[in-house]
C-alpha cells in the first residue's frame, strides 16, 4: 500500500487474476516432462472442469540395443 493511500484510507484496486491464465499454467504443467502419454482437458459448459495427465513409461527388453 502506498503511502498516499494509507494517509487518505482509500485501498488501491488489485487486478484480479484471470482464471484463464491459471488454467492455461496448469496444462503447461501437465504437458512438461511428459515423454510418452497424454493430457486430456475436460469441458463443460464451456468451461474447464478438470485435466487429465496420463503418463507411460515404456522398458526396453532385455538384450535389445
Amino acid at each position: 500500500m502506498k503511502v498516499d493511500s494509507i494517509l487518505t484510507g482509500r485501498r488501491e484496486l488489485q487486478p484480479e487474476p484471470d482464471p484463464g491464465d491459471e488454467i492455461l499454467r496448469r496444462i503447461a504443467s501437465a504437458i512438461s516432462g511428459v515423454r510418452f502419454g497424454s493430457v486430456e482437458v475436460v469441458i463443460q459448459d464451456s468451461r474447464v472442469v478438470q485435466i487429465e495427465r496420463k503418463e507411460k513409461f515404456r522398458f526396453d527388453k532385455p538384450g535389445r540395443g
